[in-house]
């Protein structure tokens, strides 16, 4: 059992909350967040603090179509203002969520906050050059062409379905709010932050900061707050209640526990593909190398089983000597657009 004082943090896709095969309806969402926080007890009952980050691509699809649709109505919104706008609306569903399960089980009472919170993107990002993340409504090829002379969008013809904007996807470089968070979580409140990876902004020549149409990986902005308050405790929730190679193929095997030099081999052999396992087992890397500390990823169902070391993929440390290895295994990994 965890000691006293131990903070968690937990990441999970906006997928938690819009189900395959759902509406995406308030009603299902608050629903879903419900049974979210209901698996999230047993971390608090274990003694740990706890730090929610969220994805939001449903979420922010839909604000986009919404701005689509209005666009003949009111002004059209920018991107970084789409994900501001749900990184609210998810936080009020986890937070009520969050109250009442809490009422119903009656631990130690906590505050909760859910902080909006900017990223800083580094706008020579390799990202800006080439972007890549479908985002928003399908159009058709006239409505395309118009955004692309007139907005300067990048956009491409999604497999028949009709053509979509792309944006960059850069790496999160700090969290604006950092020293925020850190004190809520010091407080003892459960803390709402980063929802979608965060707004991201860059820092102009004179300092301020201006938002960026662009989207930032939840994981990766995940793993940067966790290691900045140096959490006990990182956990991934994914769909899957283990980490597998082969997924897929006859000769699947589902990996217990596997330390970063593992991790990278792996990773550098393709078997943890982007838009996939990719992104969650890189974050996890880079956080259990900046703190020595491990990461969990498992599925929300197993999560409690998990954190008593009965489910999920543990990642950790390499053993001494082997930390070199596994970093040169990452670079080289990254150069093959791993």
């Amino acid at each position: 059992m965890p000691r006293r004082g131990r903070l968690a943090v937990v990441a999970f896709g906006g997928n938690a909350l819009i189900r395959k095969n759902q509406e995406g309806t308030q009603w299902e969402q608050l629903e879903n967040a419900q049974q979210t926080a209901r698996s999230l007890i047993p971390i608090l009952r274990d003694g740990y603090g706890l730090v929610l980050v969220h994805g939001n691509g449903p979420q922010v699809g839909n604000i986009l179509i919404q701005v689509e649709e209005a666009v003949t109505k009111v002004p059209p919104l920018s991107l970084d203002v789409c994900v501001a706008m749900s990184e609210g609306s998810i936080g009020y569903m986890l937070e009520v969520a969050l109250l009442n399960e809490l009422r119903r089980v009656r631990p130690a009472r906590r505050g909760i906050v859910t902080i909006i919170t900017e990223v800083v993107v580094d706008q020579a990002d390799p990202g800006f050059r080439r972007p890549t993340k479908p985002i928003g409504p399908f159009y058709p090829r006239f409505r395309a062409e118009e955004l692309m002379r007139k907005q300067g969008w990048t956009m491409v013809e999604d497999a028949g379905r009709g053509w979509r904007k792309v944006v960059p996807s850069p790496r999160p470089l700090e969290v604006v709010q950092r020293e925020e968070i850190r004190q809520t979580a010091a407080s003892g409140a459960i803390v709402i932050t980063g929802g979608g990876g965060g707004v991201p902004v860059y820092r102009s020549k004179e300092g301020d900061l201006r938002g960026v149409e662009a989207v930032i990986d939840k994981d990766y902005t995940a793993s940067l707050i966790a290691a900045d308050l140096r959490a006990d405790l990182f956990v991934i929730l994914t769909g899957v209640d283990q980490v597998s190679i082969n997924f897929g193929k006859p000769d699947q095997k589902s990996i217990r526990s596997m330390d970063v030099r593992e991790a990278c081999v792996w990773q550098a052999g393709g078997q943890f593909p982007e838009g996939s396992m990719g992104p969650k087992i890189r974050a996890a890397v880079e956080f259990v190398e900046k703190t020595g500390r491990e990461v969990l990823i498992t599925s929300s169902t197993r999560l409690a089983e998990a954190v008593r070391g009965k489910a999920g993929t543990r990642i950790v440390a390499a053993r001494r000597g082997r930390m070199r290895s596994a970093v040169r295994s990452r670079t080289a990994a990254h150069g093959r657009g791993a």
